[in-house]
Protein backbone atom coordinates (compact mmCIF):
# COMPACT_ATOMS: atom_id res chain seq x y z
CA UNK A 1 0.00 0.00 0.00
CA UNK A 2 1.45 3.33 -1.05
CA UNK A 3 1.75 6.35 1.20
CA UNK A 4 0.33 9.70 0.09
CA UNK A 5 2.92 12.31 1.10
CA UNK A 6 2.22 16.02 0.80
CA UNK A 7 5.50 17.92 0.48
CA UNK A 8 5.60 21.70 0.61
CA UNK A 9 7.82 24.75 0.99
CA UNK A 10 6.15 27.02 3.53
CA UNK A 11 6.87 30.29 5.35
CA UNK A 12 6.48 30.68 9.12
CA UNK A 13 3.05 32.22 8.55
CA UNK A 14 1.89 29.30 6.39
CA UNK A 15 2.33 30.82 2.92
CA UNK A 16 3.20 28.27 0.25
CA UNK A 17 2.43 30.39 -2.80
CA UNK A 18 5.05 30.76 -5.54
CA UNK A 19 8.18 29.63 -3.67
CA UNK A 20 10.09 29.23 -6.94
CA UNK A 21 8.94 32.42 -8.61
CA UNK A 22 7.24 30.97 -11.68
CA UNK A 23 3.83 32.52 -10.98
CA UNK A 24 4.91 36.17 -10.76
CA UNK A 25 3.22 36.87 -7.42
CA UNK A 26 4.38 39.69 -5.09
CA UNK A 27 6.59 37.29 -3.09
CA UNK A 28 7.77 35.26 -6.10
CA UNK A 29 10.84 33.13 -5.46
CA UNK A 30 10.97 33.74 -1.72
CA UNK A 31 12.77 30.44 -1.04
CA UNK A 32 15.79 31.43 -3.15
CA UNK A 33 17.10 33.83 -0.51
CA UNK A 34 17.85 30.91 1.85
CA UNK A 35 20.59 28.30 2.01
CA UNK A 36 19.05 24.87 2.45
CA UNK A 37 22.47 23.24 2.14
CA UNK A 38 23.48 19.77 1.05
CA UNK A 39 21.14 18.22 3.63
CA UNK A 40 18.16 20.08 2.17
CA UNK A 41 19.08 19.10 -1.37
CA UNK A 42 19.56 15.47 -0.26
CA UNK A 43 16.17 15.48 1.46
CA UNK A 44 14.44 16.62 -1.76
CA UNK A 45 16.41 14.15 -3.90
CA UNK A 46 15.72 11.22 -1.55
CA UNK A 47 12.05 12.16 -1.48
CA UNK A 48 11.75 12.04 -5.27
CA UNK A 49 13.84 8.87 -5.61
CA UNK A 50 11.60 7.09 -3.07
CA UNK A 51 8.41 8.11 -4.88
CA UNK A 52 6.54 5.82 -7.21
CA UNK A 53 4.25 8.54 -8.57
CA UNK A 54 3.14 12.16 -8.30
CA UNK A 55 -0.37 13.47 -7.74
CA UNK A 56 -0.81 17.11 -8.72
CA UNK A 57 -3.45 19.77 -9.11
CA UNK A 58 -3.82 21.39 -12.52
CA UNK A 59 -1.95 24.64 -11.78
CA UNK A 60 1.07 22.88 -10.27
CA UNK A 61 1.01 20.27 -13.02
CA UNK A 62 1.05 22.91 -15.75
CA UNK A 63 3.97 24.70 -14.09
CA UNK A 64 5.95 21.48 -13.64
CA UNK A 65 5.12 20.26 -17.17
CA UNK A 66 6.38 23.51 -18.65
CA UNK A 67 9.64 23.42 -16.68
CA UNK A 68 10.86 19.89 -15.90
CA UNK A 69 11.22 18.51 -19.43
CA UNK A 70 13.82 21.24 -20.01
CA UNK A 71 16.01 20.30 -17.03
CA UNK A 72 18.78 17.78 -16.58
CA UNK A 73 21.20 17.17 -13.74
CA UNK A 74 23.96 14.77 -12.75
CA UNK A 75 22.11 13.20 -9.81
CA UNK A 76 19.02 12.14 -11.77
CA UNK A 77 16.42 14.35 -10.08
CA UNK A 78 15.06 15.73 -13.36
CA UNK A 79 15.08 12.30 -15.03
CA UNK A 80 13.02 10.86 -12.18
CA UNK A 81 10.59 13.83 -12.21
CA UNK A 82 10.07 13.37 -15.93
CA UNK A 83 9.79 9.58 -16.04
CA UNK A 84 7.67 8.72 -13.00
CA UNK A 85 3.90 8.34 -13.40
CA UNK A 86 2.02 11.60 -12.86
CA UNK A 87 -1.67 12.01 -12.09
CA UNK A 88 -3.26 15.43 -12.46
CA UNK A 89 -6.61 16.21 -10.87
CA UNK A 90 -8.55 18.55 -13.14
CA UNK A 91 -12.03 19.03 -14.47
CA UNK A 92 -10.84 21.44 -17.15
CA UNK A 93 -7.55 20.08 -18.50
CA UNK A 94 -8.12 18.70 -22.01
CA UNK A 95 -4.96 16.57 -22.07
CA UNK A 96 -1.82 15.88 -20.08
CA UNK A 97 1.15 15.73 -22.42
CA UNK A 98 4.05 15.56 -19.96
CA UNK A 99 5.60 12.08 -20.09
CA UNK A 100 3.60 9.41 -18.19
CA UNK A 101 0.73 11.74 -17.24
CA UNK A 102 -2.90 10.82 -16.66
CA UNK A 103 -5.83 13.15 -15.94
CA UNK A 104 -8.20 12.31 -13.08
CA UNK A 105 -11.53 14.07 -13.68
CA UNK A 106 -14.11 12.27 -11.55
CA UNK A 107 -14.39 10.31 -8.31
CA UNK A 108 -11.14 11.83 -7.07
CA UNK A 109 -11.20 10.28 -3.58
CA UNK A 110 -11.82 6.79 -5.01
CA UNK A 111 -9.14 7.29 -7.67
CA UNK A 112 -6.62 8.34 -5.00
CA UNK A 113 -7.49 5.30 -2.89
CA UNK A 114 -6.91 3.15 -5.98
CA UNK A 115 -3.51 4.79 -6.55
CA UNK A 116 -2.54 4.09 -2.94
CA UNK A 117 -3.48 0.44 -3.49
CA UNK A 118 -1.60 0.28 -6.81
CA UNK A 119 1.77 1.61 -5.61
CA UNK A 120 4.03 0.42 -2.81
CA UNK A 121 6.13 3.59 -2.50
CA UNK A 122 5.25 7.22 -1.93
CA UNK A 123 2.81 9.20 -4.00
CA UNK A 124 4.07 12.78 -3.78
CA UNK A 125 1.82 15.82 -3.78
CA UNK A 126 3.66 19.15 -4.16
CA UNK A 127 2.07 22.57 -4.37
CA UNK A 128 -1.52 21.86 -5.43
CA UNK A 129 -3.20 23.76 -2.58
CA UNK A 130 -6.82 23.08 -3.54
CA UNK A 131 -6.05 19.39 -4.00
CA UNK A 132 -4.18 19.23 -0.68
CA UNK A 133 -7.16 20.74 1.15
CA UNK A 134 -9.44 18.14 -0.46
CA UNK A 135 -7.07 15.28 0.43
CA UNK A 136 -6.94 16.39 4.08
CA UNK A 137 -10.74 16.72 4.22
CA UNK A 138 -11.06 13.17 2.84
CA UNK A 139 -8.50 11.73 5.29
CA UNK A 140 -6.23 10.59 2.48
CA UNK A 141 -2.95 12.25 3.60
CA UNK A 142 -0.53 9.80 5.23
CA UNK A 143 2.35 12.22 5.71
CA UNK A 144 2.89 15.98 5.60
CA UNK A 145 6.46 17.15 4.92
CA UNK A 146 7.06 20.85 5.39
CA UNK A 147 10.30 22.57 4.54
CA UNK A 148 9.79 25.64 6.72
CA UNK A 149 11.67 28.80 5.80
CA UNK A 150 12.29 31.36 8.57
CA UNK A 151 10.41 34.22 6.97
CA UNK A 152 7.07 35.88 7.60
CA UNK A 153 5.62 36.99 4.26
CA UNK A 154 2.53 38.65 5.70
CA UNK A 155 0.38 37.85 2.69
CA UNK A 156 -0.06 35.19 0.06
CA UNK A 157 -1.95 31.95 -0.31
CA UNK A 158 -1.71 29.71 2.71
CA UNK A 159 -1.45 25.96 2.41
CA UNK A 160 -4.34 25.33 4.79
CA UNK A 161 -6.38 28.54 4.99
CA UNK A 162 -9.06 29.46 7.47
CA UNK A 163 -12.01 27.11 7.14
CA UNK A 164 -9.89 24.04 6.33
CA UNK A 165 -10.91 20.74 7.87
CA UNK A 166 -9.60 20.32 11.40
CA UNK A 167 -6.80 17.76 11.31
CA UNK A 168 -4.64 16.75 14.27
CA UNK A 169 -1.09 15.68 13.36
CA UNK A 170 1.87 14.25 15.24
CA UNK A 171 5.50 15.15 14.61
CA UNK A 172 7.47 12.13 13.35
CA UNK A 173 10.67 13.87 12.26
CA UNK A 174 12.54 17.16 12.26
CA UNK A 175 15.81 18.30 10.77
CA UNK A 176 17.49 21.65 10.30
CA UNK A 177 19.06 21.99 6.86
CA UNK A 178 21.48 24.57 5.51
CA UNK A 179 22.91 27.52 7.40
CA UNK A 180 19.86 29.82 7.45
CA UNK A 181 17.57 27.94 9.84
CA UNK A 182 15.44 26.13 7.26
CA UNK A 183 13.74 23.22 9.01
CA UNK A 184 12.12 20.08 7.63
CA UNK A 185 9.17 18.96 9.73
CA UNK A 186 7.44 15.65 9.01
CA UNK A 187 3.99 14.89 10.37
CA UNK A 188 1.63 11.94 10.28
CA UNK A 189 -2.07 11.91 11.21
CA UNK A 190 -2.59 11.57 14.97
CA UNK A 191 -4.14 8.23 15.75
Amino acid sequence: MGKLAVTEFVSLDGVFEDPGGSEGTPHAGWTFTFDRGEDGEKFKLDEVVAADAQLLGRVTYEGFAAAWPNYSDEVGFAAKMNSMPKYVVSSSLASANWENSTVIRDNVADEVRALKAKYDGDILVAGSGTLVQFLFAEGLVDELRLMVFPIVLGSGRRLLPEGSAKTRLRLVGSQQVGSDGVTVLTYAPAE
